[in-house]
Formats: C-alpha cells, structure tokens, sequence
C-alpha cells in the first residue's frame, strides 16, 4: 500500500476489499486494534466537517491514537506559508495527517513533502473515505450480490460522483452515473474507473438521464447538489431539478431499493424529506460506517 491514501486509485483491489471486510468485522465488535498507540495524528481542516471531524476523531481514539485538530485558519498557512513548509514541519510533531481542504492539487503537494502518511478526507475532486464506508454499506445490505445489482448516483457530477466511479472500478461493481449535461464527473475519474475494470469487470455508464440510470437499480445514491465552495449555485440548482430523488423517480428502481445520501441533505433539493425520511436507517448506517471504514484504512495504512 502506497504511504498516502489521496485517491481510492491508490490502493489495490484486494487492498480495498480487505479495509470493507476488517470495517465490517470493527462494527460487529470482532476486532480491535490499538495500531495508533503512542501516536499523534493531525486533522488539518479548510473546511466545516460534521461526519468527516467526529469519525476520525472518535476512529483515532478507538485505535490508540490521539487526535490533533487544526483548522487552516489557525495555522501560518493562512498567512501564507508555504504549503512544503507547512508540511516538512507538520511531519516532525505528528505521525499522520488527515486533511480535508479546497484544491486537490494542494493536497497532493503536501502529501509530497510530509514523510508521515496523508489522507484525503475531501477535497474539490474526490472524497475517498466517503466511498468506503458506501461499499461497506451497500455489503451489508446485499453481501456477494453487490458486484451483480446497479448501482444508480444521480445529480451534481462532483467529487463524490468522482470517487465513487474510482470506487466502482476498484471494487468491481456495476454503476449508472447520471447529471446534466454541463455538470459531468471528471473526465480523469472516469478514465481511472475504467483502467481499474478492466481488472475488475466493473461497469461504468455515464447519462444524462437519471430515468435510464435509476431503471431496475438496487441502490440509488445523491448528493447535495451546491457543494462548498461552488460559485454558481442559483443556476446549477434549476439545471438539477429534474433529478430530485422523489417517489416518482424510484417507481422505476428494482423493488426493496436502498436509498443513500452522503449528507448533509438539502430535503426539497436533492432528495424529498418524504424520501429521506422513508431511508433514513440507510442513510444513517451508511452514516456510521465513516468511523468503521477509517478504523479499517488507519489499520491498514499504519500497519507497517
């Protein structure tokens, strides 16, 4: 396993089905580590986190660890420091770093220069860790059928749209990504997934329409579709409004379909609450399973 997980590209699928199956043994309460002990591990996030902060947090304690939570704004950085410095210094106090920042880019410059393992807990292109514990859920839900049903993501082609293509690749599965014409995933996402099916046997569709996408799938996943930071929000919601996830829409899903939501919701937007409210014990165990997919990752990357 590479020193950094940044992209889910960097691990192998094997790798990744060996973090689901030990993420699925940590809940059940068959497994303990304590491969963090005697470690510090900095969360150093740009941005506002519910999940994300307290998942890794509490999977940090769980393992041993303890947990150093910086804000950006609280660092040199905000003043200008050098992302290299910033890193290069960071690695002398902290034996990890989890960053959840704005530009990919970024991320990757200072995974670089910190000689201590770096994890992406989100940036503008992908969102890994979300990913894992979404593989996790829809493996709790279907078992070994999860490499046979489709799997439908409908909305705003972003970085959760981004890594769960990689993802798809990665862990061999059969996935629909629909948005509007305009608001595609990443074209460099796209071509990771399809370089990683070719291993797998994954299936990797991209449309424009969310009917076709969500037509006898049994999973069916959005998102908000006004992420941090976008700048065209007001015209990016009336191109998205024909794909709201509402009853209508999943009248054409395979019966006993699982609904999923990364959160936070924007009810009325992306989902109706009457179907948020209908999933929630989905969307809420998929919830839980960031703290049990990061225990796993944190097991495997520290490891060494």
């Amino acid at each position: 396993m590479n020193k950094d997980f940044l992209c889910l590209s960097d691990i192998t699928p094997d790798e990744g089905w060996e973090i689901i199956h030990n993420a699925v043994e940590f809940k059940k309460g068959k497994r303990t580590s304590k491969v963090l002990e005697g470690k510090n591990i900095g969360l150093l996030f740009s941005k506002p986190s519910t999940r994300t902060r307290v998942s890794f947090e509490v999977g940090i304690n769980k393992l041993g660890g303890n947990a150093v939570y910086m804000t950006s704004n609280q660092l040199q950085i905000s003043r200008g420091e050098d992302v290299r410095d910033t890193a290069r210094t960071l690695s002398r106090y902290l034996d990890g770093l989890v960053v959840r920042t704005y530009a990919h880019a970024w991320l990757v410059e200072l995974a670089k220069y910190a000689s201590v393992p770096v994890i992406n807990a989100l940036t503008d292109f992908s969102h890994p860790c979300q990913i894992l514990a979404d593989v996790q859920t829809i493996y709790e839900y279907f078992g070994e059928d999860i490499k046979r049903i489709k799997i439908a993501y409908v909305g705003d082609g972003n970085n959760v749209a981004n890594s769960l293509i990689v993802g798809a690749g990665l862990f061999g599965l059969k996935l629909t990504v629909a948005t509007p014409p305009g608001y595609e995933p990443n074209a460099m996402a796209y071509k990771r997934g399809l370089e990683l099916s070719k291993q797998t046997g994954g299936v990797i569709e991209i449309t424009n329409d969310p009917h076709e996408a969500v037509k006898g799938a049994s999973v069916v996943y959005t998102d908000v579709w006004v992420s941090m930071g976008d700048t065209d929000g007001e015209t990016k919601v009336n191109f998205l409004k024909p794909y709201q996830i509402n009853e209508n829409l999943l009248k054409e899903t395979s019966e006993g379909v699982k609904v999923l939501h990364c959160l936070p919701a924007k009810k009325g937007n992306e989902i109706t609450e009457e179907v948020f409210e209908k999933h929630s014990e989905e969307i809420f165990n998929q919830a839980e399973n960031r703290l049990w997919a990061q225990m796993a990752l944190m097991e495997k990357l520290f490891s060494k």
